[in-house]
This record gives structure tokens, C-alpha cells and sequence, in this order.
């Protein structure tokens, strides 16, 4: 029996935030077999990043709030062994899709373990850590979920989705900054010298502010230029409750540096999330 401060640690609702990077590779895929797409989305969300999330927690050890847990419980080696055993069966059925996900899925578990162990903790440094985590979680994992979804390595020659994946990056490079702001005492604390920490609590959302202007209207080309105006509209209109809570979240912090908080962090979290998620899977099933 997996003990609950295991499965706290595992943080399977936290992959609903993850979830619009797939959904981006969904939207763009060429009609994929049903089977790939429910087996690629299990092994994403309910295996490969609640493996990460362990492991990353073990490590860490975090005594404050972590993303998708204001109140982490203590940690015991059985989450590490859960985390792994989690990897290996994300490995197994990554077989079935077919070898280059395979790969694909073994080369992100690694990164992800560099990114945390001691040993190696690419997290420790600002901007290497910002670009492990943005092209991992962004270009790499949408790349190789349309390879998967697909069947065929070749669409990675194809420039919808090659822009598709760098947008994602992109957009993961303004947002996870947004992700450290609460955290700036327990990161310290460990030696941790995040991108968050050297921008300071103002700097991380005019980063973050800078980024998603770009992004934003790189993607609405995208989705003009490679399905119509409409299309990139409804994208906009999905963003639009994340951009005002951000607004008005930016604002607040500016007057009490205390609202830079998990809650409010998991508030944008959770508008950004809802809002793509609605837009990447019902055009994808739009499509199907």
C-alpha cells in the first residue's frame, strides 16, 4: 500500500497544468489512431510526470510550499523506488507506440534527473536550470508526442510542427519563472540560485510580462497562418482570463510583495491551464 505522503509528493492533479503541451501536439497531429492518443496521454501524465514530481520532491525535501502542494508532508525512500517504478512502466508501454517515443521518453526521464540529483542538479543554476525545463517540457516533449501520435519520425521535418514546438518552449520559458516567485526562501535555502531569485519578485513578472507579449502573438500567427484568423482568435480568447488575472495579480504584488504567494501562483496556473487546455484538445477532437 503507497503511503499518502507518497501520493501527495506524486502530485498527479498538478499534471492538468502540463497537460496543454500534448494537447498542442494533439491539435496538430494528422488524425492519430484513438489507442495512441489515450496510451501517449496516460503515459505523459499519469506516469512520466508524477515520476518526475517524486523525484524531484525526494531530493528536495521541501519543508514550504511546492507546486501543487501548499503543505508537503516529509518524504520516505519509498517514494523514490514509486518514482522509478513509474519511469520503467512509462518505458514498457512507451514500446508499444513505437521506438523513437520510446527514446524520446527515456532521454526526458534522464534530463528530468539531472535537472534534480544532487549529483548533477542543473536546477541549482538560473539559467541552465530555465532551459532544461523549457525545452524539455516544451519543444521536446510536443515533438516527440507528434512523433508517437503520428507514427513517424519524419513529421519532425515538418515546420508546422517544428514552430509548434519552439512556441511551446517559448511559452514555458516566460511562465516558469511565474513558478519560482513563492519560493525564493526554500530555493536559497538549498543553494538553489533560480532565474526568479536573480530577477526578484517585480523583475519575474516584467520577464514573464516581456516573454508572453511575443509569445502570444507568435502564436496567433501560427494558428493564422496554419488554420485561419478565427482559429487564432479563439486562441487569443482563451488566454484572455489568464492575462487579467496576471494583470491584476502584478499589480497587487506590487503593492505587498506577500501576494507573490502558492496560491495566487496556482491561480494563474490554474486560468492558463484551463483556458489551452479547452482550446489544444477540443481543436484536436475538432479535427479528429
Amino acid at each position: 500500500m503507497i503511503s499518502k505522503s507518497t501520493l501527495l509528493h506524486l502530485r498527479f492533479p498538478f499534471s492538468f497544468f502540463l497537460m496543454p503541451v500534448f494537447g498542442f501536439a494533439f491539435a496538430i497531429a494528422s488524425k492519430p489512431e484513438i489507442w495512441r492518443f489515450l496510451l501517449i496521454f496516460f503515459i505523459w501524465h499519469i506516469l512520466v510526470y508524477p515520476a518526475s514530481n517524486g523525484f524531484n520532491s525526494y531530493f528536495d525535501k521541501d519543508e514550504e510550499s511546492i507546486g501543487g502542494l501548499e503543505k508537503p508532508p516529509p518524504v520516505s525512500k519509498e517514494l523514490y523506488f514509486i518514482s522509478l517504478l513509474l519511469d520503467i512502466v512509462a518505458l514498457l508501454l512507451s514500446f508499444l507506440v513505437n521506438i523513437y517515443f520510446f527514446i524520446g521518453v527515456l532521454v526526458y526521464g534522464l534530463a528530468s534527473k539531472a535537472y534534480s540529483h544532487p549529483i548533477i542538479r542543473l536546477k541549482k543554476y538560473a539559467f541552465l536550470g530555465l532551459l532544461t525545463v523549457g525545452f524539455f517540457q516544451g519543444a521536446f516533449t510536443l515533438w516527440i508526442s507528434v512523433v508517437g501520435l503520428n507514427n513517424d519520425l519524419n513529421v519532425l521535418m515538418d515546420n508546422k510542427v517544428i514552430f509548434a514546438g519552439l512556441l511551446s518552449s517559448a511559452l514555458l520559458l516566460g511562465s516558469y519563472p511565474m513558478t519560482q516567485i513563492y519560493q525564493h526562501k526554500e530555493d536559497s535555502k538549498r543553494g538553489d540560485k533560480t532565474i526568479s531569485i536573480l530577477l526578484g519578485i517585480k523583475g519575474t513578472f516584467l520577464f514573464t510580462l516581456l516573454i508572453f507579449g511575443g509569445v502570444g502573438g507568435a502564436y496567433f500567427l501560427f494558428f493564422w497562418k496554419y488554420f485561419n484568423f478565427y482559429v487564432a482568435n479563439f486562441f487569443m480568447l482563451s488566454l484572455l482570463p489568464s492575462v487579467i488575472f496576471f494583470l491584476y495579480w502584478f499589480y497587487s504584488s506590487i503593492q505587498d510583495e506577500n501576494n507573490a504567494n502558492f496560491k495566487n501562483t496556482m491561480r494563474l496556473n490554474l486560468f492558463s491551464a484551463f483556458g489551452m487546455n479547452i482550446f489544444f484538445y477540443g481543436m484536436g477532437f475538432l479535427w479528429f
